[in-house]
């Protein structure tokens, strides 16, 4: 993938949906949610024509605090999961990303400043001022690897007016693999994140 890759969605629309371009702005991933549904299960695709399927996020459990939610390629391979951390992630998010096949996190998501999202989702409710909440805060959220610590992706929101912009950074090592596994546990947390600011 070419870093740094930019997401983004309209705040105001009927089904959530995520453009995400690459550096050169060329659409590389569009994901459209589906709607009521008991057991999460997303599709993303290459652009937003949707003639070719990437992957599906689906999830282990119906409407839980804590379910994981697993990536399979449109060939069936296993792409890995992620899983939010119950609890734990009320005050200050926090996820595991976990390589295909594996039960140990080989990564972790943690929200950098807890208090930027609070302030957002709050301004975000105020008539007339909600709508200049987007310039005013910018929840970060940091992938670090779980057995050395390093920061590996950033994810951060971006100002803008009547949409959700977001910008993932690279400035770690990952490989193929691991990159597109990271980027897809990002726009989970976006989808899952975003009703919380």
């Amino acid at each position: 993938m070419n870093f740094p890759l930019s997401l983004r969605f309209k705040l105001i629309a009927f089904a959530p949906q995520i453009y995400v371009n690459d550096a050169a702005d060329q659409p590389i991933l569009y994901v459209k949610q589906k709607l009521f549904k008991l057991r999460e299960k997303i599709e993303v695709y290459h652009d937003a024509s949707r003639a070719r399927l990437f992957c599906t996020i689906q999830a282990n459990k119906i409407l839980d605090w804590s379910a994981r939610y697993f990536f399979t390629a449109a060939d069936g391979s296993n792409l890995g999961s992620v899983g939010r951390k119950g609890m734990r992630s009320i005050w200050r998010a926090h996820y595991e990303i976990f390589a295909p096949g594996d039960d140990t996190p080989d990564f972790e998501i943690r929200e950098e400043n807890p208090w930027a999202k609070v302030g957002d989702s709050f301004f975000s409710s105020i008539p007339i001022a909600g709508m200049f909440a987007g310039f005013l805060f910018h929840p970060r959220y940091l992938i670090t690897r779980k057995a050395t610590g390093q920061p590996v992706f950033r994810l951060t929101k971006q100002s803008a007016f009547w949409e959700g912009k977001f910008l993932i950074e690279k400035f770690g090592d990952a490989n193929e693999q691991e990159e597109t596994a990271l980027t897809l546990s990002l726009l989970m947390l976006i989808l899952l994140e975003k009703s919380r600011g």
